[in-house]
């Protein structure tokens, strides 16, 4: 600890007050906001502070005076280690109520929206082992919970600790996604200490093995990728063989080769080394009697909603507030792979679907024909280049837009290009409510808000996604 900060006060007896940004929780002290991790509201703690700042501090709670009522026994062994699932102490009920309270704070606060139309946040079903997909991380630095620890030479696989690029905790169960996720992650760690694999050095870019990902699927596939940082059959090809000889379940077995000095492969080539090259999930439609099941390929760069089961509700949801027509045109911007688009497709003339990565728009015109799909179109590009009145005049003006931006939103032009095309409804879906509020506002100029719709993808941590219908002024 620097010398600053042991000059920094110790807060007695402080009743955490709410849940805060970032997975904080919040309490105030003589006007001062300090923002706490890992407590709960209705905690009464000492807190250490580490940072002050004019308007807030941020500090740890050392010692607990009185437990809150909302509190409850975390599932997963790393809480407070791993930093992943900050809200895992909380009730899940607590947890949901914050999450609606942030949607409807910056949607009010921000956009200056009225949230007098807000339905209850759908909360998931699952609130552990709800993930479709992890990724872990390899690293000579494995983290020491306590001085004491003993860490193998040979380093750590798991998640990184906040703040630490190099540092990574050695994970023994992760309690987001099933089994056989974490014995197959147990496998691969013990298989390498065993057969002394380098594991990567992330500060110095040496070492062998860099990352695992792990994919499954509502119907039973799953897909594991080995990334490695050089072409050394020799230590790889064994290592495969163990993970297919011993797990059955395995349906896609890839590698990748990755020397570059980050972590990402969306440049890099997917090798298959056993099994299909992809997986495939299933979603009911949203009017199942009219067509069979939706099937959509993911393979190792595809994006898909992490959370399959509260995705079928989101999109049920989107479908619901767009309140379709048999002849309208559908647009579908920031589409990834289509699945919104195909979700919709049966209840409409026509869908456009736009999307900047071209391998996504890749798979969403596979998945629309192997649904049987000949009513859309997927384009690939920028979407402020892509949506120009030349593309409308092209491909119809739109009915029906539906938006799933990334959480830095919409770019001012095309919230202009809405503005001007002027479709009767537009449905904002959001993974940033903060930024959904500025774009609503913008919107306002000719839309009035309708019906909003919070959806928890994620519990245990503070993300929430917000749909939200905005009808065309008249």
């Amino acid at each position: 600890m620097s010398r600053r900060n042991k000059e920094l006060p110790l807060l007695e007896r402080v009743e955490i007050m709410d849940a805060g940004a970032e997975g904080m929780a919040v309490a105030r002290v003589d006007g001062l906001v300090v923002f706490v991790p890992f407590v709960v509201p209705g905690d009464v703690v000492d807190i250490q502070l580490y940072r002050k700042k004019k308007n807030y501090a941020e500090g740890r709670a050392i010692r607990f005076h009185k437990q809150s009522p909302l509190r409850v026994e975390p599932a997963c062994p790393h809480f407070g280690v791993c930093g992943g699932c900050k809200w895992q102490t909380m009730k899940y009920s607590a947890q949901l109520g914050a999450k609606q309270r942030q949607v409807r704070d910056n949607l009010e606060r921000l956009g200056g929206i009225d949230c007098s139309g807000m339905r209850p946040i759908c909360g998931s079903d699952s609130i552990y082992y709800y993930r479709n997909k992890l990724e872990f991380t390899f690293s000579t630095r494995a983290w020491r919970t306590t001085p004491d620890d003993i860490q193998p030479e040979q380093g750590a696989l798991g998640f990184h600790i906040p703040q630490l690029f190099d540092k990574v905790l050695n994970i023994e169960h992760c309690a987001l996604q099933a089994e056989p996720s974490n014995t197959i992650r147990l496998a691969v760690r013990d298989y390498a200490y065993f057969n002394n694999l380098p594991f990567y050095d992330i500060r110095n870019h040496t070492g062998f093995l860099r990352n695992l990902v792990i994919r499954n699927t509502s119907t039973g596939q799953w897909m594991v990728i080995v990334v490695v940082a050089e072409e050394d059959n020799e230590s790889l090809f064994p290592l495969l063989d163990m993970l297919h000889q011993h797990f059955p379940q395995i349906t896609s077995l890839q590698y990748i080769i990755n020397n570059k000095m980050n972590d990402s492969y969306s440049d890099l080539e997917v090798h298959t080394y056993f099994g299909n090259d992809h997986i495939e999930e299933e979603m009911v439609p949203y009017r199942p009697g009219e067509q069979a099941n939706l099937r959509f390929i993911i393979n190792p760069k595809s994006f898909y909603q992490t959370n399959s089961a509260q995705a079928q509700r989101l999109y049920s949801f989107v479908a619901e507030l767009a309140e379709l027509q048999p002849k309208d045109i559908l647009y579908d911007l920031y589409t990834g792979t289509g699945t919104i688009a195909l979700f919709l497709a049966s209840q409409v003339r026509k869908v456009v679907g736009i999307e900047y990565v071209e391998e996504a728009i890749a798979d969403a015109r596979l998945n629309a024909k192997r649904n049987g799909f000949n009513n859309t179109v997927f384009y690939a590009g920028d979407m402020a280049k892509v949506l120009t009145q030349e593309f409308i005049a092209a491909n119809g003006r739109p009915d029906v837009v539906v938006t799933d931006p990334p959480r830095a939103g919409m770019h001012e032009s095309v919230v202009r290009q809405l503005l001007q095309t002027a479709p009767r409804k537009i449905v904002y879906v959001s993974c940033n409510p903060a930024t959904q509020a500025r774009d609503l506002q913008l919107l306002s100029e000719r839309y009035r808000i309708g019906r909003i719709q919070p959806v928890d993808m994620f519990p245990h941590t503070q993300h929430v996604e917000n749909i939200v219908e905005l009808i065309l002024a008249q």
